[in-house]
């Protein structure tokens, strides 16, 4: 079988799998779950990278990690959040156009950064400690906590949905440096992953 299998691409792998979930959960109407998929598949990939650190790997397996790590991406964190935009605004035009605009600027981003990922590591074994734009994946935090507190307090969820996409699509390439989360970092981000949890069952009534 064509690929490299062992445990460091585990976790991207799940999270691709739980984001086709939610895409086949928003096509079905099924928004909240759906919400619910991009954050899990946000906290597979928060921790996907440091397990692939544990692993001494080769420079074929460290490319295909690089490559398979934004294929995955695309899914989880373009595909499913233009996805669900797109399905809370009904027969609007304009959703398409920012769903689109918003897909094709997480695909250029994520292409640049492999680019850019492969060139590092062929300098340095270090890890990253910065990012160039707003990582994809930060669609996992702002698009659900965006969602779910416009429908919490019944706000246009659809206009707030686009506007958000719209803004995070311009930092995508927008090239200025994000620091990358240290472990206290992706602790608060879990935290508040969970309370965006709790607010989306909240607003679904569980």
């Amino acid at each position: 079988m064509l690929g490299f299998y062992n445990y460091t691409v585990v976790l991207t792998y799940m999270g691709m799998l739980i984001s086709f979930l939610g895409i086949t959960s928003a096509l079905n109407d099924g928004i909240y779950l759906a919400l619910v998929c991009l954050m899990l598949s946000g906290v597979c990939d928060m921790f996907d990278g440091k397990i692939a650190s544990t692993m001494d790997r080769n420079r074929k397996e460290k490319s295909f990690g690089i490559q398979i790590d934004s294929l995955s991406d695309l899914i989880c964190f373009g595909m499913l959040p233009a996805l669900i935009v797109f399905k809370i605004s009904p027969e609007s035009r304009t959703a398409v156009y920012i769903c689109a605009a918003y897909l094709l600027s997480a695909l250029i981003r994520l292409a640049y950064f492999n680019v850019e990922e492969e060139e590092r590591q062929r300098g340095t074994e270090e890890e990253r400690r910065a990012y160039l734009g707003l990582p994809v994946t930060s669609a996992a935090l702002f698009l659900p906590l965006s969602i779910s507190f416009a429908l919490f307090f019944s706000l246009p969820s659809d206009k707030i949905g686009k506007a958000v996409l719209l803004a995070m699509a311009v930092a995508f390439l927008t090239p200025f440096p994000l620091k990358k989360p240290a472990m206290k970092g992706k602790i608060a981000l879990l935290l508040c992953g969970c309370a965006e949890l709790f607010l989306v069952f909240k607003v679904r009534g569980l």
